[in-house]
């Protein structure tokens, strides 16, 4: 019997394995020299001045928003999307979410729809590069420095991608970028995330914030000793292991192979996906270079109401499809918190018909094919 093909999934060789065990033998497991190394080789290759790693994507956008000043009764705009986090990361603060509707095509947050939902509670403005694809920074960036904004970029499913012609992480057009690496994402640490920035401010708040608001420097009182240190801030435990950055380091050397193999992928189904009567593949753009996170297919409107049969006819054959993603505001903590249906009518529409197909580097040639011949088998049966 065929095995199980998930929608993403790690890449993992023995370098990494080797790179793990390394660590392992040695006397750093956790805050060792591991920390700094992956955070340098980050932000070497982004181009960007700094990189602070954390535990997790999540941890990593709650230290971006605390560091920009974001707090109680503030407002960010963001799109709705995406997973839960982005919103969440502001809440954990006291602000408030402001969801502008998606692009049709592309699943990125519409420019047009920002200006008009900025307040002068408006703090900050954080796309989400959908399915690895780049938002429009730079009309974004303008916007933030019209109104005075920070911008933060969530591109947890946009390492490795480029806009115009420079890589997501360089920080052109934010104050900020996130990244994600969890196993589905383009390198993996297990769980981890980091935040990769410009400002050198900013570098030494988020080296606080994931350690508990702690600091060994520029000191407020006067130091009692070598073992003094002080809490500035309230801060969290969101520390990465060294076990985990030795890992990241590995994984870091074949991110460009990994993003070339899911464009290979990538252009396999677009070419036996493409002029069929079913669906609407992924679109770029001008300016444009998508790190191929995510293969969204969108559902024409005669088949739009059979997604479930659809889905469920997929997993049935070993294809391990997902939705991305229902809109955030539509969950039901939110709708706690007064958002309603309709807000987003466009990101509604998107969730609607939206389905990921399989997409990841370790997909064999007839995994690919086996996608590819059932979707379209599935489809000319009407879902069954």
């Amino acid at each position: 019997m065929r095995n199980f093909i998930p929608y993403g999934r790690q890449y993992i060789d023995e370098d990494d394995i080797s790179a793990v065990i390394s660590v392992l033998k040695s006397d750093w497991l956790t805050q060792g020299p591991k920390i700094e190394e992956f955070e340098r080789a980050l932000a070497q290759y982004c181009g960007a001045d700094y990189a602070v790693v954390f535990n997790s994507g999540t941890a990593a956008l709650h230290g971006a928003y605390f560091v920009s000043g974001l707090g109680d009764g503030d407002e960010f705009v963001t799109s709705p999307n995406t997973f839960a986090a982005t919103a969440n990361a502001g809440l954990y603060l006291g602000a408030r979410p402001v969801f502008v509707d998606i692009e049709k095509e592309t699943g990125n947050i519409d420019v047009i729809g920002i200006e008009r939902r900025i307040t002068k509670r408006t703090k900050m403005i954080v796309p989400v590069h959908f399915a690895g694809l780049p938002a429009e920074m730079e009309r974004i960036f303008y916007l933030a420095e019209k109104y005075g904004l920070s911008v933060v970029e969530d591109a947890c499913h946009a390492f490795g991608s480029k806009y115009k012609k420079e890589l997501t992480g360089k920080c052109r057009y934010s104050d900020m970028t996130i990244f994600s690496f969890h196993p589905v994402k383009h390198i993996t640490t297990g769980e981890g995330g980091a935040v990769l920035t410009n400002r050198k401010d900013y570098y030494e708040k988020l080296l606080m914030f994931r350690t508990h608001g702690i600091t060994r420097k520029n000191y407020i009182g006067a130091s009692h000793g070598d073992w003094y240190y002080e809490m500035h801030s309230l801060g969290c435990n969101y520390r990465m292991t060294d076990i985990q950055a030795a890992l990241g380091i590995s994984q870091l050397k074949k991110l460009d192979f990994f993003v070339k193999k899911r464009h290979l992928i990538a252009e396999r189904y677009n070419e036996a996906f493409e002029g069929n009567p079913f669906f609407d593949i992924p679109t770029s753009g001008e300016g444009k270079f998508s790190s191929r996170h995510l293969y969204p297919i969108r559902l024409k409107e005669q088949y739009r109401g059979k997604r479930k049969e659809i889905f469920s006819a997929l997993r049935s054959r070993g294809i391990g499809v997902q939705v991305h993603y229902l809109p955030v505001y539509l969950h039901p903590y939110y709708r706690d918190l007064g958002y309603s249906e309709g807000l987003c009518h466009e990101a509604e529409d998107f969730y609607s018909r939206e389905i990921s197909i399989p997409l990841f580097p370790a997909m064999e040639d007839e995994d690919i094919e086996h996608v590819i011949r059932n979707l379209l088998e599935i489809l000319r049966a009407g879902g069954r």
